[in-house]
């Protein structure tokens, strides 16, 4: 199996990630949002930049998404945390994208005059899962399962091309 990787440029110097290396940066604690970023990305920053690496200082993003490992994996990639270039906002996310535990299932990539919104196709986030990180008190139990299901999620997003992953609209000059 060929390892994927997400590759940007940082001063017109190519810089490769792997999903194992945002999992470093982030740790374990939440698995599915950090592949969530990852495919997020494989998906959507090819399209900002006519298939080529984007310059990785350029990208922003405006997202219905605060979740700490989606959060973690775009700031490894894009360092747009720690540069102001990540805004959560959760009104931009349409009635019908996919609810997150705390938000959305929505991705707005702004690079260099052009924008892509990303939505994560109904049907890939467990009703189960939902319901237990919604969850305000959980039982061990509870608390292992829910674990195992943000492990899940990640292998279940990891094993899908990104582009099954996510409906998408493209915009130049948004």
């Amino acid at each position: 199996m060929t390892k994927e990787v997400l590759t940007v440029q940082e001063n017109g110097r190519s810089i490769e990630y792997t999903y194992a290396d945002l999992v470093k940066y982030h740790g374990h604690g939440y698995l599915g949002g950090v592949a969530l970023a990852f495919k997020a990305m494989q998906r959507g920053l090819p399209l900002l930049a006519d298939g080529q690496p984007p310059e990785r200082n350029e990208i922003a993003l405006d997202t219905a998404f605060p979740g700490p490992g989606g959060r973690d994996g775009f700031e490894m990639v894009t360092r747009m945390v720690s540069s102001g270039r990540y805004k959560v906002d959760f009104s931009i996310a349409g009635a019908d994208v996919p609810k997150s535990p705390t938000g959305s299932y929505f991705f707005r990539f702004k690079y260099r005059g052009r924008t892509v919104d990303l939505a994560l196709c109904p049907g890939i986030v467990r009703e189960e899962f939902l319901r237990l990180a919604r969850q305000e008190k959980l039982t061990p139990e509870e608390a292992t399962r829910l674990e195992e299901l943000k492990a899940d999620m990640a292998d279940r997003l990891l094993a899908q091309p990104a582009e099954a992953l996510f409906d998408i609209s493209p915009r130049v000059g948004a």
